[in-house]
């Protein structure tokens, strides 16, 4: 029998969305109005989803306070009121898209996930617009 737990967080960042490699017209054509030179921001809703067998012996999956404290090391406190471009390294060469943004935390966390468990992070964007990540396929 596997179960899901799941736990919500919540962090906001600034960023900006654009190639150093392309040209300002390129930038603008394809990031819009989120190519901003002076960035603009996100009131990002994380859920981060842990999948496994329950411990006989505990009853959990994961103990729900150790994801938290998951959560707040690798997300929370590295990207809570920061630019994502200037003050988080993974980003210095990569563009910090939702897409990119839940493939990062989702390698933060899983280093810290048993091995026999799956793991899954969904990032919201905004309130309509998010992106789920649960890993490498096999295929």
């Amino acid at each position: 029998m596997r179960v899901t737990v799941s736990r919500k967080a919540h962090f906001n960042a600034a960023h900006r969305l654009y190639r150093k490699d392309w040209s300002d017209e390129k930038n603008d054509s394809v990031f819009g109005k989120c190519n901003n030179p002076n960035f603009h921001g996100h009131n990002y809703e994380l859920i981060v989803s842990v999948t496994g067998k329950i411990n006989p012996d505990t009853g959990y999956v994961i103990d729900i306070k150790d994801l938290a404290d998951i959560i707040l090391e690798e997300v929370e406190r590295r990207f809570d009121h920061k630019n994502l471009n200037l003050d988080v390294p993974e980003f210095s060469d990569l563009n910090p898209t939702a897409e990119n943004i839940a493939v990062i935390i989702w390698n933060k966390i899983r280093k810290r996930i048993d091995a026999d468990k799956d793991l899954e992070v969904v990032l919201y964007e905004t309130p309509r617009n998010f992106v789920s990540y649960k890993g490498e396929s096999a295929n």
